[in-house]
């Protein structure tokens, strides 16, 4: 391990850099209140930044600070977010956001454990808060410095695993100077996303280059490890597209819990089902045209769902139309906030192609 003399030069070498090449332009980066860097955080979260910035802007210019975010309907949450998936980011901000504003008299807390205890908000991202809206010295460990990390000291093993992971936090801890710290923590995750890249690191133009041993073993791609590979399991499902007489279609609101929770979406049933019958029983209307849509695959990040559209319209009813779950009438093209994940979106957007 090295001394402490080596981890303030690392730092300084960053910072140095950081002056000079560092990002300035990210719209999260135009004012230092807490607010804008949870909202970032979380939405960096498994999200790559060019992806994140667009549905950033959209999120903050409806919710632009946390106490019209608190008030704000779930529904009008998740429309801000559909398409950006990992629905449960979206379901914890407004959850956190409730709690910020009805215990905290809506002032963003500036401790790591009262953080931490808030939905959404782990280390890194209350480390990431804190550091760069309050400057407190606290350590990050986001993709990009786990990246950084397991390559200047060719730490093998998964950054997943348990004792990988601590490896890493207790390096974090070191490297992070007791000054500075926002500018170091912004130039650390700088690095890792323009220099020290997932692929095609730029080596030579490292600060650190010197002393990174997989540059200096020629590994680079080997560090971080991958994740050990499983076989991705594939659900198959049914969706229900019912059209009315009006030529809108019906959907329902998903629970709140598990995949795309609390989100709206076609009705669902399972292969092989007899549509028609499933229709006429579950849903109490009687089909008239009737037609099979190409399938379509949507990943998820632990497996592959393959969606088989069937599109049908209704000529009346059957019996009462059922009422368990809420549903709704949507016209395609208006501007009703509801949260609707993207394959829906997709198959919505191709309904009169």
């Amino acid at each position: 391990m090295r001394s402490r003399t080596d981890h303030s030069k690392w730092s300084l070498r960053l910072l140095q850099w950081h002056a000079g090449h560092g990002r300035r332009d990210l719209p999260w980066q135009q004012a230092h209140a807490p607010y804008w860097i949870w909202v970032s955080e979380i939405m960096l979260q498994q999200t790559r930044v060019r992806t994140v910035i667009p549905y950033y802007k959209r999120f903050m210019a409806r919710f632009p600070d946390i106490v019209t975010l608190a008030r704000s309907g779930m529904d009008d949450v998740l429309h801000h977010w559909s398409g950006l998936g990992y629905y449960a980011r979206a379901r914890n901000l407004h959850q956190t956001a409730n709690m910020i504003c009805n215990d905290y008299q809506g002032i963003f807390p500036d401790e790591m454990e009262t953080l931490k205890s808030l939905p959404g908000i782990g280390r890194s991202t209350a480390g990431a808060i804190l550091s760069l809206a309050f400057g407190q010295r606290h350590p990050i460990l986001d993709g990009n410095v786990k990246r950084v990390l397991a390559r200047y000291h060719a730490i093998t093993g998964w950054p997943g695993r348990k004792q990988t992971e601590g490896q890493l936090w207790e390096l974090a801890e070191k490297y992070t100077p007791a000054s500075q710290t926002a500018r170091y923590t912004q130039a650390i995750m700088d690095l890792g996303a323009t220099v020290c890249t997932r692929n095609n690191p730029d080596c030579r133009e490292c600060p650190i280059e010197v002393g990174c041993l997989a540059r200096r073993q020629g590994r680079q791609q080997d560090f971080p490890a991958k994740k050990p590979k499983k076989t991705v399991p594939v659900r198959d499902t049914v969706f229900v597209m019912l059209e009315n007489e009006q030529g809108e279609i019906l959907l329902e609101q998903r629970p709140p819990g598990g995949i795309w929770g609390g989100l709206w979406c076609f009705p669902e049933c399972t292969p092989h089902t007899d549509v028609r019958r499933w229709v006429r029983k579950h849903l109490g209307y009687r089909v008239g045209y009737f037609r099979r849509k190409p399938s379509v695959r949507h990943t998820f990040s632990h497996f592959h769902m393959d969606i088989s559209p069937v599109h049908v319209r209704i000529q009346g009813y059957d019996n009462q139309p059922r009422q368990s779950v809420p549903c709704c009438w949507y016209r395609v093209g208006a501007r009703k906030a509801l949260g609707i994940p993207a394959p829906v979106q997709r198959l919505l957007g191709e309904f009169n192609e």
